[in-house]
This record gives structure tokens, sequence and C-alpha cells, in this order.
């Protein structure tokens, strides 16, 4: 069995999507921003006026989360597991995961994904199709400017200011995500004697509650669990556990461009 906890970056070499830091894609996406002074996603903490505000999110969201193209990294790691009885908690927002081979009823993602704002809990939607909102918000953006020019969002109920719902403030409505996270506590409660292993990928210390101390917390509590985390920075292990752990200081893409490495095939002359 095993249990694919991921946090982290697309791979940077077919796509930059996923790099929140790259300041040449900041600048690509939103020109205006970058006018301003802003040099990355990272840097959207800064208050904004709504309307700009309304305009980054609007092509934020569509670039990470509604681009229909696939995404080389995460085929390759759906395809290592293929075949797996498995389960995927992530992050990440971008729904990438469901997108590009993953069983979508098997994924628990619980910071919520860029799909909805506060005010309504998110609609399930083909891959690719943007949501009414950001459909919306992108027919009067300005790309000159980096604003919306039309109506910004409201809550339908009270016509109060709405929130995009991603875990960053109270405001967060967990609802929707819960019943998946109560299935993966019921998978986990099976898996009682059984080998579990535990792909992190690139889980550090931005979020640790979310993804890597839960993965550690797992390891000590299943006697055959064992952790395999893959990072390029942090990829260090409590001592506790540190002798069923396997640290590997790479990038995930590293990692499966070695395990997809052809082997040769058996010469059938050599006795085994």
């Amino acid at each position: 069995m095993g249990w694919v906890p991921y946090r982290g970056r697309t791979s940077r070499r077919p796509s930059r999507r996923g790099d929140y830091g790259d300041e040449d894609r900041f600048r690509e996406l939103f020109p205006a921003l970058h006018r301003l002074g802003l040099r990355s996603r990272y840097l959207i903490g800064v208050p904004l006026p709504p309307e700009l505000w309304w305009g980054y999110w609007a092509v934020h969201v569509d670039d990470i989360r509604f681009s229909p193209d696939p995404n080389p990294l995460y085929q390759r790691l759906s395809s290592l597991v293929d075949g797996t009885d498995h389960w995927v908690m992530t992050s990440n927002v971008d729904a990438l995961f469901a997108r590009n081979g993953f069983a979508p009823d098997r994924i628990f993602t619980p910071k919520a994904t860029t799909a909805a704002t506060s005010a309504r809990p998110p609609a399930p939607r083909p891959p690719g199709t943007p949501t009414p909102l950001v459909a919306q918000l992108l027919a009067t953006y300005d790309r000159a400017t980096g604003a919306v020019t039309g109506p910004l969002p409201s809550c339908p109920n009270c016509g109060g200011e709405v929130e995009i719902n991603v875990r960053i403030g109270p405001e967060f409505i967990d609802a929707p995500y819960l019943p998946a996270g109560r299935r993966l506590q019921d998978w986990l409660g099976s898996t009682a004697g059984a080998r579990l292993l535990i792909l992190e990928f690139g889980a550090g210390f931005n979020t640790p509650g979310v993804i890597r101390w839960p993965g550690e917390h797992l390891t000590r509590q299943i006697p055959h669990a064992r952790l395999v985390r893959v990072n390029p920075t942090h990829p260090e292990a409590p001592v506790d556990i540190a002798d069923r752990t396997l640290s590997v200081p790479a990038d995930a893409d590293h990692l499966l461009d070695a395990l997809n490495v052809p082997q040769p095939a058996p010469d059938p002359t050599v006795a085994s």
C-alpha cells in the first residue's frame, strides 16, 4: 500500500506554471504589478485595491488551475503508483493530480483548490474549464492596468465581500474537503498490519503541519510504515524515525528520472 503526500512546485523543466518565485513568469503574466515593484507571486500578500487584487487572482487561478496542458511530472508519478492501493494528500491547490491521471475520489486537499470563493462551495467541473467567476473576471481584465473593470465578486446571499476559498485565513470553508479527509482516515485505519510506503515530495517548513509533520506522525504510529522524503533542501528526518526514513536530497523530477531509467532485459543464457 502507498500514500503519496505531495507538497511543492510542479516540474520546472516542462513548465513554469507552478514556480511562484519565478520573476520572469510573474512579469509575463502581471506586467502592471511588476511595474509597481512586485516581483513574484509569493509577494501577493501586500494590500492591493480590490480591482487589482481580483485581476491578479483571475489570471493566477486561470494559469495554475485551468490549463488543459498535461504535466509530465505528475503523469510519471501516476505511472509509478499505478496498480497500487494508494491515496494522495496535497497542499497544492492546482488540481494537477486529478488532471494527470490520479483518481479524484482518492485525493485529499486540506488547503482546498483554487476553484471557488468562500461564499459558495466548489462544484465539480471538467479539467481545464474555468469557473464562471474566473471567466467573468477575465472577460473584464485589463492587462495594461492589471485591473478588473467589471463588477467585482460579491456574496450572492448578502452582497458582502468574498475571498478565494483557500486556506489563507479564518474565512476558509473546509466543509467541502472534509469527506475526502475522512475517507483517507478510514483507509489508513484499514492498513493495520500492512506495509505502508509514504512518498513525500517537496514538503519543507513553509506549512509543515499540512504534509511534513503528518507523514512523520504516521511513520511513528504505524509499525510497518516507511517514509521516503524527497526534498532538495530539507531531506532530513527526526532522529526517532531516521531508521525508517529514506532521505533523498533531490528534486522530484530528478528522482522520477532515475526511477524511470529503462532496465536491460535479463539475458536468458545466464543462469539465475
